[in-house]
């Protein structure tokens, strides 16, 4: 994994904007393998190209393929079939009108498979066509380093309903036991992994609103302890790990805080630890780090740039908010990213896709000028 050793180096979280015509056909149910090739090959050659013009150093192919980052699973591992409508986040009862304003157009209310049978891979052959389509087009781009993202035991958990197993645990077990060979492959192909771990933090306000900080805290260290033993024996320095706290522009006034969290997200094998720190809830918890000692074995991403807003931010106040994390944790421990993904859910961002790649020349321009400031560069 590149540092930021003479300069901030820049990424983002994974998921941008797919072209009209690969978003209809991602709404309507096609993904993955069943997807035009040629449509795919000119989604990810355009949107690598995109993201180095927008000056991101690390860069993934936008998740091109899949029609969500925690449900494409369910076309590489058996054990999945039927549908159960997820249910409406119990924190927003305390917003009723805003509540039903939200899902009266079905946005957030999509229906995933459960599990009913032992989870078992596949194969690979999905994830081998990512990657070989992605892995050219690195290099036609002369792209140092690119990233593959990855759903991790606990988001797919969390998304298709355990109907088979007879503890959440044993789940989750088997989930990361079938999801090893992708977090293997990736690194295998020169690629760094990311994984998504929304659980650890977004569950608190969903699942799990009515444990106490204790109960919840024991449940992500389960979490963490059945993902970091998927991940034994894999690079710590190829793999970084997101967690986030929902990629909607809705109240969280219930969201769990960092603070509480931060030791158990510390613990995880991955080196690089992707974190929000640009949305209104959590563009404070900077703070956290005055007080709590980063290990040397690893670095940050904070998110600088809100993936929920059609806000474009300023240069000044990304390099503003990139200065305080490399003040506190040291300037080639920190690289510039964004909160979330742009289009987590193929199709249904909430942000203009021009507005969102506006905003990436933004995260890059500010991340130079911290850089000037920090290494006194031009």
């Amino acid at each position: 994994m590149r540092l930021s050793t003479d300069r901030l180096l820049v990424t983002h979280v994974g998921s941008l904007p797919r072209p009209p015509g690969l978003a209809r056909l991602l709404q309507s149910g096609v993904e993955g393998t069943e997807l035009p090739a040629d449509l795919l090959d000119e989604a990810v050659d355009t949107t690598i190209r995109l993201q180095v013009e927008a000056g991101i150093d690390i860069v993934s192919d936008g998740e091109m393929s899949k029609s969500s980052y925690a449900t494409y699973v369910t076309r590489r591992l058996g054990g999945f079939s039927g549908a159960a409508q997820r249910g409406v986040p119990a924190y927003l009862d305390d917003f009723p009108e805003f509540r039903d304003r939200l899902y009266s157009g079905g946005q957030m209310a999509r229906p995933c498979a459960c599990c009913t049978a032992p989870v078992e891979g596949l194969g690979l052959s999905e994830l081998m066509a990512d990657l070989n389509r992605l892995r050219p087009s690195l290099a036609r781009h002369h792209i140092a380093e690119g990233f593959v993202t990855a759903a991790s035991p606990g988001i797919i958990a969390g998304y298709q309903p355990n109907r088979f197993y007879p503890s959440h645990q044993a789940y989750l077990e088997a989930l990361a036991d079938a999801m090893r060979p992708e977090y293997q492959a990736i690194i295998a192909a020169g690629l760094l992994l990311q994984v998504d771990c929304p659980d650890l933090a977004a569950s608190r306000h969903t699942a799990c609103l009515d444990l106490s900080d204790d109960a919840f805290l024991k449940r992500i260290a389960l979490h963490i302890d059945i993902l970091n033993h998927a991940l034994r024996d894999l690079p710590p320095e190829r793999m970084r790990l997101h967690i986030c706290w929902g990629n909607t522009e809705s109240p969280h006034h219930r969201d769990v805080e960092l603070r509480l969290i931060i030791a158990e997200l510390l613990r995880v094998r991955p080196m690089a630890l992707l974190i929000e720190a640009a949305n209104p809830r959590h563009a404070h918890e900077w703070q956290v780090f005055q007080t709590v000692r980063l290990p040397d074995d690893k670095i940050l991403i904070p998110g600088v740039i809100d993936t929920t807003t059609n806000f474009i931010e300023h240069p000044e106040l990304v390099a503003e908010r990139l200065l305080r994390f490399a003040d506190l944790v040291g300037r080639e421990r920190v690289i510039a990213g964004t909160d979330c993904g742009f289009d987590t859910i193929g199709g249904t961002g909430r942000v203009d896709a021009r507005i969102a790649w506006a905003k990436l020349h933004s995260l890059s321009e500010g991340a130079r000028i911290a850089s000037a400031r920090l290494w006194g560069a031009s």
